[in-house]
Formats: C-alpha cells, sequence, structure tokens
C-alpha cells in the first residue's frame, strides 16, 4: 500500500509534535513543513525527514500531491488555512481549539463535510492513559456517573511570557481550558446547559501581555454532573514542571484522582532545582518516539490510511467552543450563561 503524504503548517511548539509523529509512522511520509518563519521550516524539515518548505500555506493547499495537513498555527489562525485544505481536497487535523468563534468551526466543518475530507481536532489528553484510565471507570461502571468533576490545568509564566509570541491574542481558558472543557463532555458524556466564568487581569498585563491571568469556570450538565475547571498563566518559572495538570472526578459508587504534573514517577534534581520528567507526553525511549501527544497524531494518519472516522471530529471542536464563548460571555457580564445551540 502507497503511503499517504502529510504537511506540517506551523511548526511552533506542538507542530513539531506532529512532524514527530509523522516521521515515526510507517503509513506516512512527511512531504513539507510550511511556517512564515523560513528558518524554523528549514530546521523543522531537517531533523524531522519532510521533503520540502514553504513560507505560504496556499502553496501546500495548491500541492495536488499532498493528501492530508495538519494546522498547528496559534490558535486564532485555524480558519482559513483549514477551510482551503478541504477545499483542496485534503484531510485536515487541527489543533485545538478548532477555533475561537462558532462560526468559523461551522465554516470548517461545512467545507469538511463538502468535499468529504476528515476534520480532527486534537484533543490528545483523550489518549492520555491517566484521563482515559478515568473514562473506562466511568464507562464501567466501577464509580458510577460522575457527580462532580474539578480539572486545574495551569502554565507557567514562561509561556504567555516567553513560549507564546501570541498570548495577546488567546488567553488561560482557549489555550488550557479548552482541554479541560472537552475533558468534562467526554467524562459526562453530554454537553452542559450552562456555564459560569470569572477571570482576572493585572499580572501579566504589568508584564507587557494583554491576556486574563486565570480563567475559572463551572460548567451544569443536564444529568446533574458539575465541572469546577481552573486555568491559569501565573505559575512561577521555577516550577518543577511547565504545567500543572489535576483531575478528579467522583461519582456515588468512588472516584478517580489524577496528577499527572508533579507525579514523582521520576524527579531529578540538579543544579537548576528539581524537574519532573514527563513519562506520558512524548518520552524518547531507546531512540523511540512514543506518548499520548504522539498518539492522537498516529490516529490522525490511521483515519487517513484506513478511511476511519476520527475520534474526535470536528463537531467535538464546535461543541468546545461554543461553550468556550459562553464561558467569555459569563465572565464579561458577571453572570451565568444558558449555552444556546
Amino acid at each position: 500500500m502507497d503511503k499517504k503524504r502529510f504537511a506540517l503548517i506551523g511548526a511552533g511548539t506542538f507542530g513539531q509534535v506532529h512532524a514527530k509523529a509523522y516521521s515515526v509512522h510507517r503509513d506516512a511520509e512527511f512531504a513539507a513543513v510550511c511556517d512564515l518563519d523560513e528558518t524554523r521550516a528549514r530546521q523543522t524539515a531537517s531533523k524531522w525527514g519532510a521533503q520540502r518548505t514553504h513560507t505560504d500555506w496556499r502553496e501546500v493547499a495548491s500541492d495536488s500531491t499532498i493528501d492530508a495537513v495538519s494546522v498547528a498555527t496559534p490558535d486564532f489562525a485555524h480558519t482559513e488555512i483549514a477551510v482551503a485544505m478541504a477545499q483542496a481536497g485534503k484531510h485536515i487535523l487541527v489543533e485545538k481549539p478548532l477555533a475561537m468563534t462558532v462560526e468559523e468551526c461551522q465554516r470548517m466543518i461545512g467545507a469538511a463535510r463538502e468535499r468529504g475530507v476528515k476534520l480532527m481536532v486534537d484533543f490528545h489528553n483523550r489518549w492520555n492513559p491517566a484521563l482515559y484510565a478515568a473514562r473506562r471507570a466511568i464507562d464501567e461502571g466501577n464509580i458510577g456517573a460522575p457527580r462532580f468533576m474539578y480539572f486545574r490545568l495551569s502554565d507557567t509564566q514562561a509561556v504567555p511570557l516567553k513560549m507564546l509570541s501570541w498570548a495577546d491574542k488567546s488567553s488561560p481558558l482557549w489555550f488550557l481550558g479548552t482541554h479541560c472543557i472537552d475533558l468534562a463532555c467526554w467524562f459526562a458524556g453530554e454537553v452542559p446547559r450552562r456555564a459560569y466564568g470569572c477571570c482576572r487581569h493585572g499580572v501579566l498585563r504589568q508584564k507587557g501581555v494583554d491576556a486574563p491571568d486565570f480563567f475559572l469556570s463551572v460548567l451544569e450538565f443536564p444529568g446533574g454532573a458539575v465541572a469546577s475547571i481552573e486555568n491559569s498563566w501565573l505559575l512561577p518559572e521555577s516550577s518543577p514542571s511547565i504545567f500543572d495538570l489535576k483531575c478528579e472526578v467522583c461519582g456515588p459508587e468512588g472516584n478517580v484522582h489524577i496528577d499527572t504534573s508533579s507525579h514523582r514517577a521520576t524527579e531529578i534534581t540538579d543544579k537548576d532545582g528539581v524537574h519532573y520528567v514527563d513519562i506520558l507526553g512524548e518520552p524518547s525511549v531507546h531512540g523511540q518516539h512514543m506518548g499520548f501527544m504522539i498518539e492522537s497524531v498516529k490516529h490522525f494518519v490511521d483515519c487517513v490510511v484506513n478511511g476511519r472516522e476520527p475520534l474526535v471530529p470536528g463537531e467535538v471542536g464546535l461543541e468546545v467552543t461554543r461553550i468556550a464563548c459562553a464561558l467569555e460571555q459569563s465572565a464579561e457580564k458577571g453572570e451565568l450563561a444558558v449555552i444556546e445551540r
């Protein structure tokens, strides 16, 4: 069977994960890397074995030899690219969030349906073994239907101040909270009816980034479950991990506690302090690249190669964006938001 040809658009932090996944999948041919930064595009292509580079995504869209693409551009810059790729007949994997407005999500979904191509959102935490274990505990009835869910996913200040040049066009809600919203819906088995959001500005603004310091969310589900979510960009850069992920799912028969950031499975102390080593996301063992962040991209490849439907289609991304928009509206107005569909 001939390999399918994949291209990467956006060679930033998460773009590197996609490039790594394409480089190791036996059924994928890593055809091209596109990035506005020509040097970064060339370095990424050289590192992961892509055949050529571009600085204009339109050249990827017009290349009839490319079967599928990853869109790993900033949160706000997915729609135009994804729609064009769908119209060009290419399957699309889009980094989360799918888009930052409901209308943009609907445009992408409509374009993919019209051309009959696959559209997947990279909510890679659905492949996280710890979080998948929680879903299995729910499905198998070990804890009963969730009644209360708690999520904390926060980053150190290095993320908005150093890693993301476009942080002021996003927020902890969009960059981090969309992961938690997706997981809450996945665990509950439904989407919420009402949402309440609260955020504050100040610390990051003083440091030159006009984005919220944190975002707190409450989601109410029709079946009675409630999710409480914390997302911030306020952790000190001296933290032992760049992110902090905690999760608790409580049901009538039991509960699940998850901590994948300060897991202490591997703790290294050196001249720079204490560090928790990544053992889940994208570790390398004996030169082999693995981890749940790689697996989600490999799932997309498998769907393209074998004609299967993605586990996380565009419609899931639409619902998450709808909820995030309701939370923003709630925070702005200071009142509970009813999520309209």
